[in-house]
């Protein structure tokens, strides 16, 4: 048994901080089972699954409940190991087809660049008891074209206070939510936080895909292209975002914290 897991932690520059990843080396096509089995040991938000072929790497994502067409954190952790294990070559991007379409990583210094698609939102009505379960009242709601919301609350404080009800938010299905604010005066364009109950996580730590609508909405908001995002969850992190018509740009660091092997390849 030779398969390889690496847990990197994502979009920072320190070990224990930023979002952690599980990056599994695949040497061929393993099963939707035995994927979702081993996301649910590893219980972190995604657990990536690369697959070399002749044109680049198969990538599929699984939180510890459901397969997802589209990870950033676990995208960003997978450059960054096929890197630093000597899997592909650092002089060009790394081609990568996920579930949600084809996707590239490059370099950029010290950064990693993801080309990502943009998911723009669109003005929403509340649900109901959106304030109840979220615990604050939002000043703009709207609708990402995956199934959640996209929410803007009056400051940085109330982002970071919050304490949603995670329970009331899975009865709602509420899919994914995101809670945004500008910043004044900071380094950062904005903060945010981004909630999943729904498919098993509470909070995730920090979210590349949130920057792909996060991105296009700051950018109209501010009337800039390129953006820093500061996502403050408890282990907080940060994204970069570059707003290119229908892509994004969505740039982070990382760190690698465990390797290690996979002693069962069966259920």
């Amino acid at each position: 048994m030779n398969t390889r897991i690496i847990q990197v932690d994502a979009f920072t520059h320190q070990p224990f901080r930023g979002n952690p990843a599980g990056v599994c080396l695949l040497e061929g096509q393993a099963s939707a089972a035995w994927m979702q089995a081993v996301a649910a040991e590893m219980n972190l938000s995604e657990t990536a699954f690369l697959c070399p072929h002749s044109d680049g790497f198969d990538i599929r994502y699984f939180t510890p409940l459901v397969e997802v067409p589209l990870c950033g954190h676990a995208t960003l952790a997978s450059a960054h190991v096929l890197w630093e294990e000597s899997l592909a070559s650092t002089d060009g991007p790394i081609p990568l087809q996920a579930p949600a379409g084809p996707l590239t990583a490059r370099r950029e210094s010290d950064w990693i660049c993801l080309d990502f698609p943009a998911y723009p939102v669109s003005p929403a009505g509340s649900p109901v008891d959106l304030a109840g379960v979220l615990g604050a009242e939002p000043q703009a709601v709207h609708r990402l074209p995956t199934h959640g919301y996209l929410l803007e609350l009056d400051s940085e404080d109330t982002v970071r206070d919050l304490q949603p009800d995670f329970s009331g938010m899975r009865r709602q299905q509420l899919g994914g939510v995101i809670v945004t604010a500008r910043c004044d005066g900071t380094k950062y364009d904005f903060v945010s936080r981004f909630f999943a109950p729904d498919i098993g996580i509470d909070e995730d730590p920090v979210t590349g895909v949130a920057h792909c609508s996060l991105g296009p909405y700051w950018a109209d908001r501010l009337g800039k292209r390129e953006l820093v995002g500061h996502q403050v969850s408890r282990r907080g992190g940060v994204v970069r975002v570059r707003v290119r018509g229908s892509r994004v740009d969505i740039l982070g660091q990382a760190v690698t914290v465990i390797r290690g092997h996979i002693a069962s390849e069966t259920l």
